[in-house]
């Protein structure tokens, strides 16, 4: 079985090591024959190694795909549906190692697929209310937003 293992992280300070471990020492005792694909500093937009494996898998070059959890795969409710879906169509498994959820015909698999990327979703979008809560509130108080400008070396 050709599996193909995604980590990822949201920024470059973050080490997904600890992902790829756990991954590659489950792969390793399933005797798959695999690939690790990371990626780092990823935001919703521009992850071009999750779509490039993603391509690469509706074009069969892989039978698995396997995460550490869902979150690390989708960043939305609705991706995740879609690319379930899509895999599903072209016979590629996907599996989380953390939630031991799999990819298949399985009635309680796909409900707690559906849970799940729910409760991330929600997460999400309450981090963004209190995000925007905070910005408000610092703009009425006549904070100046935004990343400070660098100051130039001076010229001698």
């Amino acid at each position: 079985m050709k599996v193909a293992i995604y980590c990822r992280t949201s920024k470059t300070e973050q080490n997904p090591e600890n992902q790829k471990l756990e991954l590659e020492h489950f792969a390793k005792a399933m005797n798959y024959n695999y690939s690790i694909f990371e990626e780092q500093e990823s935001t919703r937009k521009t992850r071009p190694i999750k779509n490039n494996l993603f391509q690469e898998a509706l074009q069969k070059k892989w039978d698995l795909i396997l995460v550490w959890k869902l979150d690390r795969w989708a960043r939305s409710m609705q991706e995740l549906i879609n690319d379930l879906e899509l895999l599903r169509q072209n016979n590629v498994q996907f599996r989380t190692l953390k939630e031991n959820l799999c990819l298949d015909n399985n009635p309680t698999n796909n409900l707690m697929i559906n849970i799940l990327s729910s409760f991330a979703q929600f997460e999400r979008d309450i981090i963004r209310e209190r995000t925007m809560a905070g910005l408000d509130r610092a703009r009425t108080e006549g904070k100046k937003l935004g990343r400070p400008f660098k100051k130039s070396p001076p010229v001698n």
